[in-house]
């Protein structure tokens, strides 16, 4: 009778127990993958936190109500019914994500940026569209420490400048970054932006349509290839899961701003479809600036089972952007914005005609290996002119990406996560030059001559005619190991290899180069290695070190040469010298949130540095009184070292579901920039013009312990963003950036001279809310520039006498509304 007494209480406490203690799962709600380190906060008191595969366990008896959180994601409340229910959670990414997730490639299974051991920044919609959304510009410079963005004109000539790298080295005297962007790659919804031989052109890309940006910051060679600065990953709007709307946004503004976008979205759990069609035009900011685009999107995604999901892009845009030339440093002080006569009468200008495709395939072999293989391509056709003359470009670029995701549980709380691919480019591409002469038709027409007393020039003789083929590859492979106190080891290494191939068709009797040139840069290898620690699932301190390479570019081997006075015909020279830029970079830095999840802060410390800098030399007429230059040509002229540091804070200083005021949420970031060319001599040629000399003569300038040109010390950004409950949103911002140097060795005609420090302030109101049960209403205004501040949007960088692109140099306004319609 004792025993079984004793048999029943034992059951009874086994029966409780079972009762008391309810276990779940908490997942992504965008890829179902398990959310390690999310805090379940008990209505009764107390805590659990979920495991790697996203389990925790609970006392049931203690709480009805539990609270799901997670760094980047918005709160779920939950109601317990029955201690017996299997618990599912899945969370949503926040729009204004602090931890946001979703990164596009790295080893780590957690996607939180507190466990990704370098720099990445993160912008979504609340960024994008804290001004117009139009332009990239205003994005990257208030949001990212570290980066800028730089236009030639409205819409054309765009560029990153990642940490003071720059892009591709030009101009006649020294170290420049002035045209093709060059160093870092850019994707677009998996697409690669950048070519085959690593020129980023974006003048097609719709800014507007763009949804989710990602940046990763430094040599990013172990996933990326042949990027020496950065990484930069573009992705469009997606539709909304449940939802079928049709929308249409309107937008004006000061200098003739015009935009209107018409879109189509539809999502349900397996397939979703997104097709937008808009055009956009601008008269811009002085003489000759005026531009428009067109541009068409269609993305679809859908999973044929549970294990597999295809998405597919298709976009096509033209777009034109009239270029006005370089003000002086005369113009710029004197806030004369009649442009450079010798574009204008060329009608210098930007058009390109694009069309891109990609199809990617994700597949779960099991669950320990997938596989993500991507094919795209893109046609571009282009047409320029500028004050050099008038330039035809036909290109097809094309390839496929294959990364392999692997995960192994080594044992209960040690994992390892790997990452292995290849990625794929091949280019073939047309390029021809022309002169420009006199129209002939307007020869005695009053218009032609136009206010500057000169005729428009038209396209006359061909002078030159390049075809070219351009292959990339790159192996990659990066691992990481999940150790137990939150502690992670990465480590990877890429393989790069670039071919060039070049053919001269303009190849007249008198040349004495060869006409076809063929180089191979190979085993150009990028390791990356870098220590991670987690404190309480909240913060986290990292270092890294990491290594890039950036290879010439066809352009650099081949140089048209014109015609010597007094010594010889025109004809063209190919130099197969160049070797690859090597590019180093330690990194330490530290992120996270503190006070209640309210604070969260990036803050990184780098030193990097830059050999074998690739760098243009003016090889000079002595003939020429003014200096001119015959040709330039491309040589490794030194390096720099760059030293820097960035922080970013996100702050939410009140938030309230129930109160009028939503939420009330601060925001900067600073950044302060230590760059110096070391090492770096310049060797240029003056060519001896017979019979007046018997040999060349060289002019070596030595550059070493100058600033590195064209980059502010200090640049700081301050901003807040409010909304109400019921609708009312806003948002100021400002920004200052320091003086810059605009050459090397920070001299402008013999004497010291700074582009001036400025500041910038902005703002933006607007009212958003659903009508009824099937309109979606968004009505916004804004201003820039409100002080109206003169200021540049590009510095050409030793390119004297011309110097300035000017932004708006007074305060120009904008408004629009969007209409939805949900069905």
């Amino acid at each position: 009778m004792r025993h079984t007494i004793l048999i029943l209480l034992l059951l009874c406490s086994v029966t409780s127990f079972a009762q008391t203690t309810i276990s779940g799962k908490v997942i992504d709600a965008g890829n179902n993958s398990p959310l390690l380190g999310a805090n379940i906060s008990l209505g009764g008191g107390g805590t659990a936190i979920t495991d790697k595969d996203g389990m925790f366990t609970i006392d049931c008896s203690k709480a009805t109500v539990i609270t799901i959180s997670f760094i980047g994601y918005e709160p779920v409340k939950y109601t317990i019914k029955n201690c017996n229910d299997n618990i599912r959670i899945s969370l949503t990414a926040k729009t204004s994500s602090m931890g946001e997730v979703e990164i596009s490639a790295t080893s780590s299974l957690n996607k939180s940026l507190i466990y990704q051991p370098q720099s990445i920044t993160k912008l979504t919609t609340v960024e994008l569209k804290r001004g117009t959304g139009l332009y990239f510009d205003d994005v990257i410079n208030q949001n990212v420490p570290g980066v800028t963005f730089e236009r030639r004109a409205v819409n054309s000539g765009q560029s990153f400048n990642i940490r003071g790298y720059g892009n591709g080295a030009r101009g006649r005297n020294g170290v420049s970054s002035n045209f093709d962007g060059q160093g870092y790659k850019v994707y677009l919804n998996g697409i690669p932006v950048t070519d085959a031989e690593g020129i980023t052109i974006m003048d097609d890309i719709d800014f507007g349509s763009i949804g989710n940006v990602e940046i990763v910051k430094g040599p990013a060679g172990t996933l990326y290839g042949l990027a020496i600065a950065g990484a930069v990953n573009l992705k469009t709007v997606k539709p909304v899961k449940g939802k079928t709307s049709i929308g249409q946004e309107a937008m004006v503004g000061s200098y003739g701003l015009q935009r209107y976008t018409t879109t189509l979205q539809t999502a349900n759990e397996r397939t979703s479809l997104l097709l937008n069609y808009g055009k956009q035009k601008s008269d811009g900011y002085f003489q000759h600036n005026k531009s428009h685009k067109d541009f068409v999107n269609l993305i679809t995604e859908f999973q044929p089972g549970e294990k597999q999901s295809v998405l597919a892009y298709v976009g096509y845009a033209d777009s034109y952007d009239e270029r006005g030339g370089e003000q002086t440093v005369a113009q710029y002080q004197a806030g004369n914005d009649s442009g450079n006569i010798e574009y204008i009468k060329r009608n210098a200008h930007s058009h390109l005609i694009s069309y891109r495709a990609g199809v990617g395939h994700t597949y779960a072999l099991t669950n320990w290996l997938s596989n993500t293989t991507s094919l795209f391509g893109t046609g571009l056709v282009g047409d320029a002119s500028s004050a050099g003359g008038w330039t035809d470009r036909l290109s097809l670029n094309y390839g496929t990406r294959s990364v392999f995701n692997t995960k192994f549980a080594l044992s209960t709380n040690i994992n390892l996560n790997g990452l292995t691919g290849f990625e794929l480019q091949r280019q073939n591409a047309q390029i021809m030059g022309f002169n420009l002469k006199a129209d002939p038709a307007a020869a005695n027409q009053n218009i032609a001559a136009w206010k500057y007393g000169e005729p428009y020039l038209v396209i006359n003789a061909n002078t030159s005619n390049t075809v070219t083929v351009s292959s990339t590859s790159s192996l990659f492979t990066e691992w990481t190991l999940s150790l137990p106190q939150d502690i992670s080891i990465t480590a990877g290494i890429g393989f790069s290899t670039m071919k060039i191939r070049l053919e001269d068709r303009f190849n007249p009797a008198t040349a004495t180069k060869a006409a076809i040139f063929e180089k191979k840069y190979k085993n150009m290898a990028s390791p990356h290695v870098a220590l991670n620690k987690v404190f309480n699932k909240m913060v986290s301190v990292y270092a890294s070190y990491s290594r890039g390479y950036k290879a010439p570019v066809s352009s650099y081997f081949f140089t048209p040469i014109a015609a010597v006075p007094g010594g010889g015909a025109a004809t063209a020279q190919i130099d197969s010298m160049l070797k690859p830029e090597v590019g180093d970079q330690f990194e330490i830095g530290a992120k996270g949130s503190v006070l209640r999840n309210k604070l969260y802060y990036e803050v990184a410390a780098f030193y990097a540095k830059f050999k074998d800098k690739m760098t243009a030399i003016a090889i000079r007429n002595p003939n020429d009184a003014s200096g001119g230059t015959l040709y330039t040509i491309m040589a490794n002229g030194g390096s720099q070292d760059h030293k820097g540091l960035e922080l970013l804070l996100k702050y939410t200083a009140y938030q309230s579901e129930t109160g009028v005021i939503k939420f009330i949420k601060p925001f900067g970031n600073l950044t302060y920039s230590d760059f110096e060319y070391k090492n770096f001599h310049i060797e240029s040629t003056v060519k001896r013009a017979a019979p007046n000399q018997t040999k060349d003569s060289a002019v070596i300038t030595n550059y070493s312990g100058y600033k590195v040109a064209g980059v502010p010390k200090v640049t700081a950004n301050l901003g807040v963003d409010v909304q109400l409950n019921f609708g009312l949103y806003g948002n100021i911002t400002y920004a200052y950036r320091d003086a810059v140097t605009i050459t090397s060795n920070g001299l402008v005609s013999g004497a010291p001279f700074k582009a001036p420090a400025y500041s910038l302030l902005n703002a933006k109101v607007g009212f958003q809310r659903s009508l009824g049960n099937h309109f979606d209403l968004d009505v916004f205004a804004g201003v820039n520039n409100i002080t109206s501040t003169q200021y540049p949007i590009k510095i050409f960088v030793n390119q004297l006498p011309d110097a300035f692109i000017p932004g708006p140099a007074k305060a120009n306004f904008y408004g629009g509304i969007n209409v939805k319609y949900n069905f």
